[in-house]
């Protein structure tokens, strides 16, 4: 009885290490490289209306996600977002799943290239040597890359390691610049200066995709699941908005290197560290702000770039071993880094593309899949029932449409 007893603790240490592990997973997708921007596409609109966005776009998000894996759910282990298209919306769901998530996926590996070469060359430059930008790109894929390879686990371990480097970066630098905060630079602002703005938030809550991934990982424990899920969104939530509070009382909205002047200029998050270190001229806020951004680049291509091979593992019908492991390497990271070699300032404008086909994939097919695989095809009987019924989702298909529709706008108009 005694090692019975024992064997049962340890198993249930392990499970709730797993959920710890899934809830960072989440996480690290979320807290990346469009959080460092979020203040600077949100400066125009002020701290009370830029929070109300945050919030808005994490309730979809969330509700999405959850819908991605009532969907997963209805179908066998280690499927992924195409075969879920294709089952629930035939051939021309699955040729929108395959399109849509390529174009989003790619647009996102290259914005997390183009910043993470970066981290070679800061790190070549305290040791006074410079390296093509070209070659700061490979080194970058090869060197992370190769953990994504190595499968799920690895990049578990790694990313529990940088999420906790994350959020200690991310308190120090809170605390470093809190006392700055001026009360006065959050009010005021105008909630028409946030439609730019709402593509690259949807984008900040963007972890859907890695839902998949993490069914097979909890053996379709839908408990678990539905725990990371909640607890995986939340979190970033919570971080955005101390994030914009602090940025945005402490940068001023108009003048030299304020956010208006930054999100015209199309502003990266090397330059919002720049406009940090300007206005507070203090070289340990400069210190951990660059760690910060390093991390959240870091994290957010482990985790991105996790979704696409098992994407492509499960289009092209293929195991991620051996020769074909070899070849799904390839297919996930080649495109994006030709990409960046081409382009190597292409990290802001990727972002801001990304927004566009995150509410294509993440928001509007869920709604449609749920809809014909509930509704239509009668897969959900006797299975896992996210709430809301038809209402539900006729609603977060007519706040898909409205989201893209702002995005074509933008991108119509150049903005």
């Amino acid at each position: 009885m005694l090692l019975l007893s024992s064997t049962k603790t340890l198993r249930d240490q392990t499970m709730d290490t797993k959920i710890f592990g899934g809830i960072l997973l989440i996480v690290g997708t979320s807290i990346g490289a469009s959080m460092l921007v979020l203040p600077i596409a949100m400066g125009g609109g002020g701290f009370l209306n830029s929070t109300l966005l945050l919030l808005a776009c994490w309730s979809v998000m969330t509700f999405s996600a959850f819908l991605i894996l009532e969907v997963t759910l209805w179908l066998p282990p280690r499927t992924n977002l195409l075969s879920m298209a294709r089952a629930t919306l035939g051939r021309s769901g699955e040729l929108v799943a395959w399109v849509t998530y390529l174009l989003l996926l790619y647009a996102l590996m290259a914005a997390y290239i183009s910043g993470g070469s970066g981290i070679f060359d800061v790190l070549a430059g305290v040791l006074h040597i410079h390296f093509p930008p070209a070659l700061d790109a490979i080194f970058f894929v090869l060197l992370f890359g190769y953990i994504v390879y190595r499968g799920i686990k690895p990049v578990d371990y790694v990313n529990r390691f940088l999420m906790l480097a994350k959020f200690g970066s991310f308190v120090l630098l809170i605390m470093f610049a809190a006392p700055y905060v001026d009360h006065h630079k959050l009010l005021g602002g105008h909630p028409s200066a946030l439609v730019s703005a709402v593509t690259v938030t949807m984008t900040s809550f963007g972890f859907a995709p890695l839902i998949p991934s993490l069914r097979s990982y909890f053996d379709s424990d839908v408990k678990k699941l539905r725990l990371c899920i909640l607890i995986g969104s939340l979190t970033p939530l919570i971080c955005y908005t101390i994030w914009n509070l602090v940025i945005l009382g402490v940068l001023p909205r108009e003048g030299d290197k304020g956010l208006l002047q930054l999100m015209q200029s199309g502003g990266s998050a090397s330059e919002l560290v720049q406009s940090l270190s300007y206005f507070l001229q203090n070289s340990s806020i400069t210190g951990v702000a660059h760690i910060f951004t390093i991390i959240c680049v870091l994290t957010s291509f482990l985790s991105v770039s996790l979704g696409l091979s098992d994407f492509l593992a499960d289009g092209l019908k293929i195991e991620k071993t051996g020769k074909n492991g070899g070849l799904v390497f390839m297919l996930t990271f080649l495109p994006s880094l030709i990409i960046v070699l081409f382009y190597p300032s292409i990290f802001i404008k990727a972002l801001s593309y990304a927004g566009i086909f995150c509410t294509i994939l993440i928001v509007l097919m869920p709604a449609l899949m749920i809809w014909s695989g509930r509704y239509r095809k009668q897969l959900a009987v006797g299975r896992y029932q996210v709430m809301g019924g038809k209402t539900a989702i006729i609603l977060l298909t007519l706040v898909a449409l409205a989201i893209l529709g702002l995005g074509v706008v933008k991108v119509i108009l150049g903005h």
